[in-house]
């Protein structure tokens, strides 16, 4: 039997509707899913017809070992023509793509990577404080405030610096920015739950970062540290959405995409957009006409 394909999809990092265009045509057409912890079950409604298997880790809680998740991927191919693996925010930001990517390549098996919304894209846009600045934000890092072998000695690599997992540290980080030669002054966001309707936001200096632990407590969290942490608007740091926009702000995927995409999508992406037309020319044996 010939071994199906798996596509690594990023499900952006908060509610449904973050998802891509060409993620959400991927997944109506999968057999089965394998999905991280943290992505919105409303997805389930892009993929009723699919079997959907929950691998996800979480920090300090139960989590499926990697190479249990690399054997199940394998098995899967070996049994289904598509397999989704659905990460939260982008497979290629602190998703372990690296692994199961060399253990399907190692396996013959074909694969294809959908980018999606990481995290600290989200957090910026809940804080609506833009990572790079005009002259004063030109270089940007991402990093982890933890390591598997726990906390790491931090040097200062940029002039906005974004921490993720960061949520269980914020004093212990704070403390460790400091002694990098960041100034207790500096800026620093913090962002629990980005990309989802019920995210919070709250802005600190560096010395009192240890201060955001209480209202963040339990939830995924973000820190900006420097200049994309500063204000960039009114209202003031720390503020809520105004009434209005928080109402506009959508919960789940509109009511009629779950049902209508699968069908109006593909027939008007372009080629290059078309995983199903591609996918079914390739099973086929057809190739596109040579131009």
């Amino acid at each position: 039997m010939t071994a199906g394909r798996v596509v690594f999809i990023g499900a952006g990092p908060g509610a449904a509707d973050l998802i891509t265009l060409r993620g959400a045509a991927w997944l109506a057409r999968a057999e089965v899913v394998l999905h991280d912890a943290l992505t919105d079950p409303a997805l389930r409604e892009l993929a009723p017809q699919a079997r959907w298997v929950d691998v996800g880790k979480r920090g300090y809680a139960h989590a499926t070992g990697q190479a249990k998740i690399d054997a199940m991927l394998i098995a899967e191919a070996g049994r289904h023509a598509i397999v989704v693996r659905l990460k939260g925010g982008d497979p290629s930001v602190f998703g372990r793509l690296e692994e199961e990517l060399q253990a399907l390549a190692a396996a013959g098996i074909a694969c294809e990577v959908v980018p999606g919304i990481t995290a600290a894209l989200a957090a910026a846009a809940d804080a609506r404080r833009p990572l790079t600045r005009r002259g004063s934000g030109r270089t940007l890092s991402l990093a982890t405030a933890m390591t598997r072998a726990g906390p790491h000695e931090l040097q200062r690599q940029a002039d906005t610096e974004v921490f993720y997992m960061a949520g269980l540290r914020l004093a212990a980080l704070a403390q460790e920015l400091l002694h990098a030669g960041w100034s207790a002054d500096t800026p620093a966001s913090v962002v629990s739950r980005a990309g989802w309707p019920d995210s919070l936001e709250s802005a600190h200096r560096l010395a009192d970062l240890g201060a955001a632990a209480t209202l963040h407590a339990g939830r995924p969290t973000i820190v900006v540290v420097g200049a994309g942490a500063a204000p960039a608007c009114t209202p003031a740091p720390g503020s809520a959405l105004p009434p209005a926009a928080a109402s506009a702000l959508p919960s789940a995927l509109p009511s009629a995409l779950p049902s209508a995409l699968p069908s109006a999508l593909q027939p008007t992406l372009p080629p290059a957009l078309a995983p199903a037309a591609r996918l079914d020319a390739e099973q086929n044996g057809n190739t596109p006409a040579s131009t």
